[in-house]
């Protein structure tokens, strides 16, 4: 994964003036452009197209400040159509337009080129299964919600608490299947994982695919496949956020298995009343890489 990573920043580089086929991309290096995207977003710590956005326009800032060519052959050259898009683009990187900075020479923010130099020092603890899950289904009440890298998300407190506590023991009842009791559920996730993209949240349990579903409650389906299992222990939400980061920075480069396509799942078989420490298992759809 490394090296494909490494192999993606090359390809970008050399073709800065185009919108690059990750898809495309991804499968020549034998991947996927789903877990291509999501392993950049975590540990470059921006999604892709902001990184390809932020080189783009470090590159196009040279040929603005050196003054050899008009501003709209420079916007032609980096792939913009207009001049209006590249001055856009152009002043929200830098934080101020093309012609400013062509006449104050600044200011200006580069983005370094990447380079990923990865070393796995396991010094997360990584208690993990494999688990091989017939289709099943998850129900309960969802709702769409922004992304909120760190720290508890506020959207997603206020839609739980807001559910009155004979709909949480209801919910508890209707669960049949693994992963057992309450989740949270994230699904339709941005591929860059993008701070403030929207996602959906679903409050519920896991059912069998021929349990009977009320009429009152959001239902996602979920086909047959391969689920790691990541179990972790303390505070709430920081402990868990520690292990999802350490999936991309330690678990995945270690071992021979990607992400794909699908909901990931947050399950509490211990909890504080408070929800302040947790052990949770977060479940991660993933296949043979």
């Amino acid at each position: 994964m490394i090296s494909a990573l490494n192999q993606l920043v090359d390809h970008i580089e050399e073709n800065l003036a185009e919108e690059p086929d990750i898809d495309r991309w991804a499968g020549a290096l034998g991947t996927t452009g789903y877990h291509l995207r999501r392993m950049f977003s975590s540990l470059a710590g921006m999604p892709l197209s902001e990184y390809v956005r932020r080189r783009r326009m470090t590159v196009a800032a040279a040929d603005v400040v050196r003054g050899e060519k008009g501003l709209l052959d420079i916007a032609v050259r980096h792939g913009y159509g207009s001049g209006e898009a590249f001055g856009r683009a152009f002043r929200a990187v830098h934080g101020a337009g093309p012609g400013d900075v062509r006449r104050h020479g600044g200011p200006l923010r580069t983005q370094p080129r990447l380079r990923f130099r990865l070393t796995v020092e396991g010094s997360i603890p990584m208690d993990t299964r494999l688990v091989d899950r017939p289709t099943f289904r998850l129900v309960g009440h969802a709702m769409r919600v922004p992304l909120i890298h760190e720290g508890v998300n506020p959207h997603i407190q206020e839609h739980i608490a807001a559910l009155p506590q004979e709909e949480h023991l209801r919910l508890k009842a209707l669960g049949d299947t693994e992963p057992r009791g309450l989740l949270q559920v994230s699904d339709d996730v941005d591929p860059d994982a993008r701070e403030g993209s929207e996602l959906t949240h679903l409050h519920g349990v896991a059912v069998r695919r021929e349990t009977p579903v009320p009429d009152d409650l959001d239902a996602i389906e979920v086909p047959a496949g391969m689920w790691a299992v990541f179990r972790t222990s303390g505070p709430f939400p920081q402990a868990l956020q520690r292990t999802w980061a350490a999936t991309a920075t330690e678990w995945f480069p270690s071992n021979p298995w990607r992400l794909r396509p699908g909901p990931s799942l947050v399950a509490f078989p211990e909890h504080a009343d408070d929800l302040s420490t947790a052990t949770c298992e977060l479940w991660l759809p993933v296949e043979p890489a």
